[in-house]
């Protein structure tokens, strides 16, 4: 099991857009993917689950990855955090 703490730096926090993101670079995974924050834990994999954190900028959430591709699958999901989504600050 992995587990990585993420800041989420783009301004508008994780919309709809980022939340689209993030699930479909999980899918590609096998392992098991959770994010959580403020003591809830979603599955990463569901885009209603992401979508109802309500995590805006400057909020830091947990990434829990687990299984075989754990490694891969982190490596994906955080490099969307550290660019903000690809969003312009």
């Amino acid at each position: 099991m992995l587990v990585r703490d993420v800041v989420v730096r783009n301004r508008a926090g994780i919309h709809t857009r980022p939340a689209s993101m993030i699930v479909r670079a999980a899918s590609k995974f096998a392992s098991e993917f959770f994010i959580q924050k403020d003591g809830y834990e979603i599955n990463g994999k569901s885009i209603i689950g992401v979508m109802t954190l309500a995590a805006e900028q400057g909020s830091t959430v947990t990434l829990v990855f687990d299984g075989a591709d754990e490694n891969d699958a982190a490596e994906a999901v955080v490099a969307l955090f550290e660019d903000g989504f690809g969003e312009v600050d």
